[in-house]
């Protein structure tokens, strides 16, 4: 009997199925005693379910670990500088006023503080020192420690369908929407901030940025610990952020682009040879205008929801499989998954596209060519319509920032630690049950020979190096590793019994993470 012959297709669908990296990176290890020579196949560590849905899927799983793991913490976390930080405003935007970072001379540019008049003053309380929710004991001796979950929107452009799609294309406001996306990033740190600051609690969270049907940014969050509604509504109502920037309003130039020169040092006219305006020159211009205005405001819509959330319940579970739930999907993917999309939506994701193609997002950013001015530390090659920034790319539509959002003191722990407290319950559930783990620091880049040099090698395959065929047989390998793990894991679990709660001691159920 022979023994069928396995495509690409084939050997990808068992791989998916299987939680295996579909596009690993080879990888050639030596060892230097015995000169033996080994392929390695590492994982591609993608976050994007259209790259590589094992990678994707086992990102978001830790994420969820996470998440579930700082969110109704009893006892403060430790991090490696809490002697010098007393709450967490150092990982937000700090200044009040919209200043555009250092101009000539290392001097910052910093814009009014005032408020603006159409926001209302938040209350400044005293600050408090601790990142703990209340708790609240009851007659039978329960202790229970509530905390939220935060849902922010966007305002409204225009009316939409069920499917997302605007009514009246014609009248939707895709230049606001796009350039709330672009700035949504810089929104969300002012409302931390200003939660922060109007509560006096170093407010943890762990937040997710997704889109809305109709493509729109809105944030969800676990925060730890409550808040009374009221305040966190008026927090969210007088968040704002101001772009003092030139106006971009309409494009100085479209066909004729300008030019590098090199006497110049700088962009000039492609007709006349004038140098353009650079970046502190156009905001000096600015400055001396006493009724100038922001070139644009971004506010949050007047749709949020607040809800409570009690630890180990299934409501709580449910939040975090939402929380991050479409972490491993683009923002222009259809989040059905039913892989139909409409020609008006299609048309939509075009409309969206094309405005953040063109927009500037920062003011590094080259698209400031069009609108007649140099972009901040101008450098020749600067091409309007090819910034690096992933914000401008289709997938993104004017998201290039994170899309998980964590504090500081949300666990005290990096995403490396929390990988490797996952392992640790995967060990531990093996050891009880008798069986020896294998050892995964055998070709540890740390081993050392007996002089001292390193005793595995590691170098990179390149391209041509290893044909297909074999290419298809070390995933084809690590499938049936991968199996031969899970059904070894799964016997452990049986004969090991009931998972011992000491396990973790933050994690419900640890023992089936892995």
């Amino acid at each position: 009997m022979t023994t069928p012959t396995l495509d690409d297709d084939t050997i990808r669908g068992l791989a998916v199925a299987e939680k295996v990296c579909v596009r690993p990176i080879l990888s050639k290890l030596t060892d230097t005693e015995t000169g033996d020579t080994r392929t390695v196949l590492i994982p591609c560590g993608a976050t994007r379910e259209q790259v590589c849905p094992s990678c994707a899927d086992r990102a978001r799983r830790l994420r969820m670990q996470q998440c579930r793991e700082g969110w109704h913490l009893s006892e403060e976390p430790t991090t490696d500088n809490d002697e010098s930080q007393d709450d967490d405003d150092t990982d937000e935007d700090q200044g009040e006023g919209d200043g555009d970072g250092a101009g000539e001379g290392g001097v910052r540019r910093v814009r009014s503080t005032r408020r603006r008049d159409d926001a209302d003053d938040l209350p400044r309380p005293p600050k408090q020192h601790t990142t703990l929710g209340r708790s609240f004991d009851t007659p039978d001796g329960k202790t229970y420690r509530p905390s939220m979950f935060l849902t922010l929107t966007m305002p409204s452009y225009g009316r939409v369908t069920r499917e997302g799609v605007p009514v009246d294309p014609g009248s939707y406001d895709y230049r606001q929407a796009a350039l709330d996306a672009l700035h949504f990033p810089k929104l969300i740190d002012r409302f931390w901030q200003n939660l922060r600051r109007a509560t006096g609690v170093p407010v943890q969270y762990f937040a997710t940025v997704e889109p809305q049907r109709r493509l729109a940014p809105h944030l969800h969050a676990a925060v730890r610990g409550t808040f009374p509604r009221a305040l966190i509504r008026q927090v969210v109502t007088a968040t704002y952020h101001q772009l003092w920037w030139p106006s971009f309003d309409e494009p100085a130039y479209v066909d004729r682009l300008p030019v590098w020169d090199e006497h110049a040092c700088g962009y000039v006219d492609p007709d006349t040879g004038a140098s353009l305006p650079t970046w502190d020159e156009a905001l000096d211009q600015l400055d001396a205008h006493p009724d100038a205005e922001p070139a644009h405001v971004v506010r949050f819509g007047t749709q949020i929801d607040m809800q409570g959330i009690l630890a180990g319940t299934p409501a709580a579970d449910r939040r975090v499989g939402y929380l991050t739930k479409y972490l491993t999907k683009n923002i222009a993917d259809d989040l059905n998954d039913d892989g139909e999309v409409s020609a008006a939506r299609q048309a939509h994701i075009d409309r969206i596209a094309d405005e953040v193609r063109w927009l500037p997002c920062a003011p590094t950013c080259a698209h400031w060519l069009r609108f007649g001015v140099q972009p901040k530390n101008t450098r020749p090659g600067q091409v309007p319509g090819l910034c690096r920034s992933k914000a401008h790319d289709r997938d993104h539509l004017g998201l290039g920032g994170r899309r998980v959002l964590v504090s500081r003191k949300w666990t005290g722990k990096t995403l490396t630690e929390h990988k490797a407290d996952r392992a640790a319950i995967v060990r531990t559930v093996l050891e009880d049950a008798g069986i020896d783990m294998d050892d995964h620091g055998e070709f540890s880049a740390t081993a050392t020979r007996a002089d001292g040099l390193p005793r595995y090698v590691w170098s990179p395959v390149r391209p041509g190096e290893a044909d297909a065929p074999s290419y298809l047989r070390l995933i084809a390998h690590a499938i049936n590793r991968r199996q031969a793990w899970r059904e070894q894991y799964e016997q452990a679990k049986q004969r090991a019994g009931p998972p011992d709660p000491n396990l973790s001691a933050t994690i419900p159920g640890a023992a089936t993470a892995a």
